[in-house]
């Protein structure tokens, strides 16, 4: 699939139609085409080198879009940050690209370094003007060439740049296009962004969006951190397809109004990012019944999902936990174990993904790329860390082999969130455990050895999850923090994790009776 020709396509076709819509303000397809030619002729004179990514700063705005497709007709891949992601996360992300212009729709607080910061102003005075010098087919990011990268949590502190090609993405619509409908019942769809920018999931819905010639909805963090804004602007999506994690969904549920009453052109529910439970999926066929309900399992470095299962009320009520799904064309799924060998069906080990949306590799990052990636048959590989199962050609996920853990759809390296809190003040020592509860991640708990121990432990926990939001996002913040006089340990001379796990579930099953 050529992403590029098919938005154009619409920008030609159906130029009026609402190409994206955010809060008030909302872009066509004719707007979303032209000013990113103009910007993208920009970007080709000013950007420097070719190929090289661009930040592109800012939130759930109509002109992000813009941004990125500027980004990618000048030749240039680009990387979206939130602004959730806290400043001096953004500061190490800005640092690990090349010189470039950053593309902002919101005031950026972190100091650029050498990299002109463009703003909204700018970006919009830019896309306003005629420029008859866009760039032609042979300028835009194609084949092997990055198209996007997101940073993701890695477990030295600093993150790590996923890298996806023009290939991984094409390949990955080219199946995406027909998850729960068929692609011409999504054609001209609204599809609903719950997920920032920044994280993968958006990738779901904001490339299927533009490839099937729908409206990407977007919704801003100030509407669903307001339950009734929440409800009020869900209600006035006419949303046909749904892309969330699992977690977001249940918080709709709450809502007795949430059903096919409020979203009568509901056609199907995308699940990615965490364990889809049971209860959820049958209440989710209860109360719209005309729509699929997809579940689907990926990591970044393989393009957002490569497996996919229509969950049916059947499945929802013996199968337990319910299957991820079974590999996407393109794509094969193996489970290994730590000897390289492939087990048989039943059999738990780690999940490897070998196909045409496996990344490229970390950005600037040789030893940890060699250390994921690996090249199979002429075919790239991943090794995941993640634990499952396939039964029949159907994918069973069982969670992560290392220490990193999905929360809220987020994927974290608990080593990310220490190394983070050891920046803090009397800090000695911390582990960070996951509080799991019915096969899912619901809080973190921080063990930390301060010098000297805190007279008021309330006030000390405020202080630290205070001081750590200015180096990880908040769902990285441990809800808990232990203070102990000295840290477990094993006789290897390693923190106790399994001693201190112990203790938490405990502590959490007493706390359940």
């Amino acid at each position: 699939m050529n992403i590029l020709q098919k938005i154009r396509g619409y920008a030609q076709n159906v130029p009026e139609r609402a190409a994206v819509r955010c809060g008030a303000e909302a872009l066509t397809y004719r707007e979303l085409w032209e000013y990113s030619d103009v910007l993208a002729a920009w970007l080709k004179a000013h950007a420097g080198e070719e190929k090289q990514p661009l930040a592109v700063y800012g939130h759930k705005n109509p002109w992000m879009l813009v941004c990125f497709l500027a980004c990618v007709k000048s030749g240039h891949g680009y990387c979206p940050v939130d602004i959730s992601v806290p400043d001096a996360r953004t500061a190490m992300i800005l640092q690990a690209l090349p010189d470039g212009p950053v593309l902002t729709t919101e005031d950026m607080q972190v100091d650029a370094g050498t990299k002109r910061v463009l703003t909204l102003e700018e970006i919009r005075k830019l896309a306003g003007a005629k420029n008859s010098n866009a760039p032609s087919e042979t300028d835009w990011v194609t084949g092997g060439d990055t198209w996007y990268i997101i940073f993701t949590s890695g477990s030295t502190g600093t993150p790590k740049g996923v890298q996806i090609s023009a290939d991984c993405l094409s390949h990955y619509l080219d199946w995406s296009v027909g998850l729960g409908t068929t692609p011409e019942e999504k054609e001209g769809k609204v599809f609903l962004n719950q997920a920032p920018f920044s994280f993968d999931l958006s990738v779901m819905d904001l490339y299927t969006s533009l490839v099937s010639g729908g409206t990407l909805y977007c919704l801003e963090k100030s509407v669903q951190s307001d339950y009734k804004k929440l409800m009020e602007s869900l209600a006035q999506s006419q949303a046909g397809i749904w892309v969330s994690t699992p977690s977001f969904a249940e918080v709709c549920l709450s809502e007795k109004a949430f059903d096919e009453k409020m979203l009568p052109q509901l056609r199907a529910f995308l699940f990615c990012g965490e364990t889809l439970g049971n209860r959820t999926a049958l209440k989710l066929m209860e109360r719209f019944p005309k729509a699929a309900v997809i579940n689907t399992y990926g990591p970044t470095e393989s393009t957002v999902a490569v497996t996919d299962v229509t969950v049916t009320k059947e499945m929802a009520e013996t199968v337990n936990p319910l299957p991820v799904g079974a590999a996407k064309p393109g794509t094969a799924i193996e489970i290994r174990d730590e000897n390289g060998t492939t087990l048989a069906d039943g059999e738990k080990g780690e999940i490897i993904i070998l196909g045409d949306t496996v990344s490229t590799g970390y950005f600037c990052q040789e030893e940890l790329t060699g250390k994921a990636f690996f090249l199979e048959n002429g075919v790239r590989g991943y090794h995941t860390g993640d634990k499952g199962y396939l039964e029949h050609g159907m994918l069973f996920y069982c969670g992560r082999i290392d220490l990193q853990i999905k929360l809220h759809g987020y994927r974290i390296e608990l080593e990310d969130i220490e190394n983070n809190i050891r920046r803090l003040s009397g800090i000695e020592h911390v582990v960070v455990l996951p509080n799991e509860r019915d096969g899912k991640v619901k809080s973190l708990t921080a063990y930390v050895v301060e010098e000297p121990l805190p007279e008021n432990e309330r006030e000390e926990t405020a202080r630290l999850k205070h001081e750590l939001l200015a180096y990880v996002p908040e769902y990285m913040v441990p809800k808990k923090f232990v203070f102990l006089e000295q840290m477990p340990m094993t006789n290897n001379g390693k923190a106790d994790r399994k001693r201190l796990k112990e203790e938490l579930e405990k502590k959490t099953a007493g706390g359940r009776r």
